[in-house]
């Protein structure tokens, strides 16, 4: 007992010294700033988004029309589409310009419809995670092209919206070096938050695996502020509007 009430002071006072440490810190900035050292937390009273903002809604056009804008002006290329058939073309024609040799895609019923490996017959193309034998993470990152069906999107942020699921793997539109991502307008929403309570809806059990924002080529500039395009993810990315 004696032992364990020693360690018990001890972590006490270890504490203590911690928080005088932390104390003296701060203290010594806000002497520099002239300002008075904050004792108690501020208040919030309020929480989440304001009201006016969770009414805020674009219509159809207005929302091609933002997302389209806000989209091109971080680098992304926009197509207006009107059918899966168009997508179809366009996917051709783009592999094709392309010279695309490794083609990879989601294993999703309207992407297999595209019947890509009919019309691209020079070109090898993967379907994820369609045999247990395959290194999937290689395929994705050898591949000219991921194509991928976008799960939702954002016309204010410009953001797509890409959930990982056993057909679904990220580095599909993670590792490729031209991402296609097909967007149906009925999943165009206004605001992120439109999309983010749709996860809160369906409680922790039914996350997937990974939500990943895509809002344009990977841009990076961390070192000298230097920008750099396609460092983690892809340089080119098509959004294509579909409907």
């Amino acid at each position: 007992m004696d032992t364990v009430k020693t360690q018990e002071q001890w972590l006490r006072e270890m504490e203590e010294k911690s928080r005088a440490k932390q104390s003296q810190f701060i203290g010594n900035i806000s002497s520099k700033l002239r300002r008075p050292m904050v004792a108690e937390a501020p208040q919030h009273p309020f929480r989440g988004s304001p009201d006016f903002w969770n009414v805020y809604e674009w219509n159809e056009q207005e929302r091609i029309e933002r997302f389209t804008e806000n989209f091109k002006s971080v680098g992304g290329h926009v197509e207006r589409l009107s059918s899966m058939e168009d997508v179809q073309q366009f996917v051709t024609d783009k592999a094709s310009e392309l010279g695309a040799k490794y083609i990879i895609r989601q294993n999703e019923p309207e992407l297999a419809a595209l019947g890509l490996e009919q019309r691209l017959p020079e070109a090898k193309i993967s379907v994820w995670n369609t045999d247990a034998e395959e290194n999937w993470k290689a395929r994705s990152a050898e591949a000219d092209i991921g194509v991928v069906l976008v799960d939702h999107a954002a016309a204010y942020t410009s953001s797509m919206v890409v959930l990982s699921s056993k057909d679904k793997g990220r580095s599909v539109s993670l590792l490729p070096t031209v991402l296609i991502a097909i967007i149906p307008l009925d999943r165009l929403k206004t605001r992120l938050g439109e999309v983010m309570s749709t996860f809160d809806e369906g409680g922790r059990e039914s996350l997937p695996a990974g939500i990943h924002f895509i809002s344009g080529p990977s841009r990076s500039s961390d070192i000298e502020n230097d920008l750099t395009i396609g460092v983690h993810g892809p340089g080119i990315v098509y959004a294509l509007l579909v409907g």
